[in-house]
């Protein structure tokens, strides 16, 4: 616990292994990850224009599921959970939601080879609805919900 404090107190360069506060010549260098390209970490602005196709996909399906009755005040929330399984089946299914498609990105283990998974999937969404773990990044730009399913936001083209 309080190596997990003291990184976030500390900035992100604390959760580093002991004795390897070298700084790093490129994000992701650290996971193995090549510097440009297909396989690279993806920049933050790719990752919210994703973010807001996703978003704005969604509540587009919401509006057209309440059918135009949207003076209830349930658009937010249907949104979230029309977003929610979007991206939790997608990201299962496919490694990508349709936002990150469009963006070039996609959802990649990198603890070990293979697919994400449904349960990967599922911790990783419900962590970034919370929206905080998904702000919060260390020395690789990657969100805490990232770091606690094992996976990275990596460009695929």
């Amino acid at each position: 616990m309080a190596r997990m404090t003291g990184s976030w107190l500390s900035g992100p360069t604390a959760a580093l292994p002991d004795g390897d506060h070298d700084k790093q010549a490129y994000q992701g260098e650290y996971l193995g990850l090549p510097k440009a390209g297909p396989g690279s970490l993806a920049p933050t602005p790719r990752r919210v224009a994703a973010l807001a196709i996703d978003w704005l996909m969604s509540m587009g399906v919401s509006a057209l599921f309440l059918g135009g009755g949207l003076e209830g005040g349930y658009l937010s929330t249907v949104t979230l959970g029309v977003w929610f399984l979007l991206g939790l089946v997608s990201v299962s299914l496919f490694s990508f939601t349709p936002g990150q498609l469009c963006m070039g990105l996609q959802v990649a283990r990198i603890d070990a080879p293979g697919r994400v998974g449904f349960v990967r999937a599922l911790v990783r969404q419900v962590l970034i609805a919370v929206v905080v773990p998904a702000v919060v990044t260390d020395i690789d730009s990657r969100g805490m919900h990232d770091r606690a399913t094992g996976t990275a936001l990596l460009r695929s083209r």
